[in-house]
């Protein structure tokens, strides 16, 4: 398709210098995120790769569809844990716990949005068009959960003299709790707020160009970036506060609890 790159050896070659270019600027900075950032971008190749071959399969059925989506949401959980926790899960069972917790906020987010999509039409019913948009909710929701609870449980380690403080006036733990954590969502919908507000004049994001590509007019393109950004907006918004109350009462307790 015009507009799109070609798969060949310039392909992978370009792909290998934006990945060493970026090595070199986290080595030379002392950011110490090198190898996480080759490992990313390895991780992303052949992830995109095995998705490509399965993509046209998965999308010839509804039930294997679900399946996908409920695949990316499990991944998605996990990954979230794993921000959020850090080395404190150090068991399979603390680890899936985690995951469930963040998986609930993530959840929380991305099934009711997509319910509303689906209901109202907006969304047809089909493979084709509910694996991008779920696709696309599930990761806002994800970077949302695991921004606040990884803050939120920095906040409350940090600040732990105020935390205190407030039990010591006669607060709850959970309220003592979300007057020192609670700024942690708000930084965390940051992100996803500037790209609604700079959309069309900063950049044009991905459903956009993607409805373009596929031969859409530009106002239906338009029209697809502005029901994705918005819904993002409560996604994103839902997701976060769920996550902020799950850290407050101590959900991942090594953050809140005093023992």
């Amino acid at each position: 398709m015009t507009g799109t790159p070609s798969v060949g050896p310039l392909l992978g070659l370009v792909l290998a210098a934006f990945t060493v270019v970026a090595v070199v600027l986290v080595r030379l900075g002392g950011l110490g995120l090198a190898r996480d950032m080759a490992t990313a971008a390895v991780r992303a190749v052949v992830q995109l790769s095995v998705v490509s071959l399965l993509i046209a399969g998965v999308l010839r059925s509804g039930g294997l569809t679900a399946c996908f989506v409920a695949a990316m949401l499990t991944v998605a959980a996990f990954t979230a844990a794993r921000r959020i926790s850090g080395r404190s899960a150090r068991t399979l069972r603390s680890a899936a716990r985690a995951a469930g917790l963040a998986g609930l906020a993530i959840g929380a987010g991305v099934l009711p949005a997509l319910l509303l999509l689906l209901a109202t039409g907006l969304v047809p019913l089909r493979p084709v068009a509910v694996l991008p948009i779920a696709g696309i909710l599930i990761g806002g929701a994800m970077t949302a959960t695991a921004l606040t609870g990884r803050r939120a449980l920095d906040d409350l380690r940090q600040r732990r003299g105020e935390y205190e403080g407030g039990l010591a006036l006669g607060l709850p733990a959970r309220d003592a709790a979300l007057e020192v954590c609670r700024p942690a969502a708000a930084l965390a919908l940051v992100p996803v707020m500037d790209q609604t507000r700079t959309v069309g004049l900063v950049t044009l994001p991905g459903a956009f160009v993607g409805v373009l590509l596929g031969g859409a007019s530009p106002v239906q393109a338009g029209a697809a970036q502005l029901l994705v950004l918005i819904a993002l907006l409560a996604v994103e918004s839902a997701s976060a506060l769920l996550m902020l109350e799950l850290v407050a009462a101590g959900r991942f307790g090594d953050g809140r609890a005093s023992g």
